[in-house]
């Protein structure tokens, strides 16, 4: 199992247990995180499961392919760090993940 800590807008914290070959996003869903809405349940149809990951995990976490980058459009306040959580796939370098979520999503 792998730790990912989300972040709400606010400020508040809650790290949950990731399962190796889960996405971020799968993993918000099954721990009941708020501000991962994920409508398209995961198909990068939409941009509802939008998070900023922190700048020390940009690298580990890689870079968006081209058809999130094109779903990222629909997102509020897109940043450099910004990401679908359905499309990072949780690895075991990816212990200690944080990954924030915006004031508000798509």
């Amino acid at each position: 199992m792998t730790k990912i800590t989300f972040v709400d807008f606010q400020g508040t914290s809650r790290t949950v247990e990731a399962e190796i070959g889960a996405t971020v996003m799968e993993t918000a869903v099954r721990n009941g995180v708020p501000g991962i809405e994920a409508e398209c349940g995961g198909a990068c149809a939409c941009a509802t499961c939008h998070v900023y990951v922190e700048e020390q995990w940009r690298s580990a976490v890689g870079e968006p392919a081209a058809m999130e980058e094109d779903m990222l459009d629909f997102a509020s306040d897109v940043r450099p760090n910004s990401r679908l959580s359905c499309q990072i796939k949780v690895k075991p370098e990816l212990d200690g993940l944080v990954v924030h979520t915006p004031e508000r999503q798509g």
